[in-house]
C-alpha cells in the first residue's frame, strides 16, 4: 500500500470530549461515592445556598453584591461604587487578581473542582438528575449509543432542566439588577417590559444550553480561568495526581499477580468516574479540575483488595517523583504580602473616601457684571457629586463677606444618591474693597450630617483683569 495515501489516524483524541473522527464524545461519568465526594456535597450546596442568598443581602441597607448595569453602579459589602471611582476600580481589580494567585499558589486548581458555579450545578444539581432520570450513567450511555435523543426521559430531563434555568436565570441576573425591579419583571405581564422579558428568555436559554449541551466543554474550552490557573501551578503546586511510581507497571490480575506488578489493577475507574473524561495516570493535564472522584475511585478498589490507600491523592509532581523540596517556595511569600498590601490599600482609600465631590467654576461669558444699583455680581457654578448611598441636600453659605450677599435660587441644593447636581449661585458685593480688582469670599457647603467644605472664591470686580480662573480651596488648590 502506497504510504502517500493511508488516511492520517490520530492515536487519541485531540480533547477528552472529541472521538477520533472529531465527532462529538459525551462524558456520562460514574459517581463515586467516597469521603471526598461527601466533603464536596456539603461544600456545594452550602455554595448553592450563598449564590442563591447573595443579591438578596443587605448591608446598611444595600446590596452586599450588585452590579447594577443599567444605573452603571457597582456595590460591594454595601458601598457604592461608580464609573469615575477609577483607582478604586483598579485596586479591586488587583486585588481579586492577586487572590487568585495567593489561592492557586496554596490549594492548586481547588476553585475549579469545588466552588466554580459550573462544577458546582452541573456536578450536583444536573448530573443527579440526569442520573435520575435516565437510569444511571449506564442508562445514559445506552440512549448515547441508540441515538434516543427524543426518548421520553430524555424529554423530561430537558423540560425539567428548563425549569431550572428559568430559576437560575433570575438567579444569575439578581446580580445585576436590583431584586425589587427584578420582582416587577416576574410579576408584570411581559407585554409591559418585553426588553426585559427577552433578556430573562434569553439568560435561561444560554443556561439550558449549557448544561444540556455544551457542559464540560465550558471547562476544557471556553472558560479561560482553567488555562490561566494551570499557568500558575509549578512542580511544587498541590494537584491530584497519579503515583506512578507505585502503582506501575499495571496488571489486571488479582489473584496471581505478576512479581514487580504495580498497585493499580487497571480496572479504569479513575477515567469513568472522571467528569471531563481523562486519564489521571496520563500525568497532569489542563482537563483536569481536581475534583477528587477518581480519588474516591481508586481508594474504594484499594481498599477492596486489601492494599494502602493513596494511589491517586493531593500531592505535588515533585512529590510523586520522589524529589525533596522546600515546603515554602518565594511565590508563598510574595503573592501573599503583595495580596495584602493592595487589599489594605484598597480598604484605606475607600474608607478615606469622601462621600461628596465639589466643584466650583465661574459663569459663562463675562467675568462679572454690575446691576442698577452698581453691585458688583459674579456668578459661581456649583457642581456636587453625590457619592454617598442616600439622597442629600446640600446648604450654600457665604462667610467672610464684608458687605457682599448670595442670590441662591436653589438652596439648599437637592442631589439625589450616586448623581450630580448643579446650581448656579450669584454673590452680589459692593464696588468698594476689591484691591487690583479682587477681593477673596468663602463658601461653604454642608448637607447637616457630618459633610462641611469650605472654598476660598476670589471675587473680580471692575478694576480685575478679566482673563477668568477656576475656584481655588483654601490653600490655592481648585476647589474639588
Amino acid at each position: 500500500m502506497n504510504a502517500l495515501h493511508d488516511p492520517v489516524q490520530a492515536p487519541e483524541p485531540v480533547l477528552s470530549t472529541l472521538n477520533v473522527d472529531g465527532s462529538r464524545r459525551w462524558i456520562r461519568p460514574r459517581r463515586s461515592s467516597g469521603p471526598w465526594w461527601r466533603r464536596r456535597l456539603v461544600a456545594a450546596w452550602a455554595l448553592i445556598a450563598l449564590f442563591v442568598a447573595i443579591p438578596y443581602l443587605k448591608v446598611g441597607g444595600h446590596p452586599a453584591l450588585l452590579l447594577d448595569l443599567p444605573r452603571r453602579e457597582f456595590w460591594l459589602l454595601g458601598a457604592p461604587f461608580r464609573a469615575s471611582d477609577t483607582l478604586l476600580f483598579m485596586l479591586l481589580f488587583l486585588t481579586v487578581m492577586l487572590g487568585i494567585l495567593v489561592v492557586t499558589a496554596l490549594f492548586g486548581r481547588v476553585w475549579c473542582g469545588w466552588a466554580c458555579p459550573q462544577t458546582v450545578y452541573m456536578e450536583f444539581v444536573f448530573r443527579p438528575l440526569e442520573r435520575w432520570l435516565e437510569g444511571g450513567w449506564r442508562g445514559s450511555r445506552k440512549l448515547d449509543r441508540h441515538r434516543r435523543h427524543l426518548h421520553p426521559r430524555r424529554v423530561a430531563k430537558v423540560a425539567l432542566y428548563a425549569v431550572l434555568s428559568l430559576f437560575l436565570a433570575h438567579t444569575f441576573l439578581a446580580y445585576f439588577v436590583p431584586v425589587e425591579e427584578l420582582a416587577r419583571w416576574m410579576t408584570r405581564p411581559p407585554a409591559e417590559h418585553p426588553t426585559s422579558f427577552a433578556l430573562v428568555m434569553l439568560v435561561a436559554a444560554m443556561i439550558l444550553v449549557d448544561f444540556t449541551w455544551f457542559r464540560e466543554q465550558t471547562c476544557l474550552v471556553a472558560c479561560p480561568y482553567g488555562r490561566f490557573q494551570s499557568a500558575l501551578l509549578d512542580r511544587r503546586s498541590l494537584i491530584v495526581g497519579y503515583d506512578a511510581r507505585r502503582g506501575e507497571p499495571r496488571s489486571k490480575e488479582i489473584l496471581a499477580r505478576p512479581a514487580g506488578a504495580g498497585d493499580c489493577v487497571d480496572c479504569r475507574l479513575c477515567v469513568l468516574t472522571c467528569p471531563t473524561g481523562i486519564d489521571i495516570r496520563q500525568g497532569l493535564q489542563m482537563e483536569c479540575i481536581h475534583c477528587t472522584q477518581c480519588m474516591d475511585a481508586c481508594d474504594a478498589v484499594m481498599t477492596r483488595f486489601g492494599r494502602p490507600r493513596g494511589l491517586i491523592r493531593y500531592g505535588s509532581q515533585d512529590a510523586f517523583e520522589g524529589r525533596a523540596g522546600r515546603a515554602l517556595r518565594p511565590r508563598l511569600v510574595v503573592y501573599p504580602i503583595a495580596f495584602a498590601v493592595a487589599l489594605g490599600l484598597f480598604a484605606w482609600m475607600l474608607a478615606t473616601r469622601p462621600d461628596a465631590e465639589v466643584t466650583l467654576l465661574r459663569g459663562l461669558g463675562a467675568p462679572y457684571t454690575v446691576d442698577r444699583d452698581g453691585g458688583v455680581v459674579n456668578q459661581v457654578r456649583i457642581r456636587v457629586a453625590n457619592r454617598g448611598a442616600h439622597d442629600r441636600r446640600f446648604e450654600i453659605a457665604l462667610e467672610n463677606a464684608a458687605g457682599a450677599r448670595l442670590v441662591a435660587p436653589v438652596n439648599p441644593l437637592p442631589v439625589a444618591a450616586g448623581r450630580t447636581g448643579t446650581a448656579s449661585v450669584f454673590v452680589v458685593s459692593p464696588p468698594v474693597g476689591f484691591e487690583h480688582g479682587e477681593r477673596t469670599v468663602t463658601l461653604r457647603l454642608a448637607d447637616g450630617a457630618g459633610f462641611e467644605r469650605a472654598f476660598a472664591w476670589r471675587l473680580l470686580g471692575p478694576e480685575a483683569d478679566e482673563d477668568g480662573t477656576e475656584a481655588r480651596a483654601p490653600g490655592g488648590e481648585a476647589g474639588r
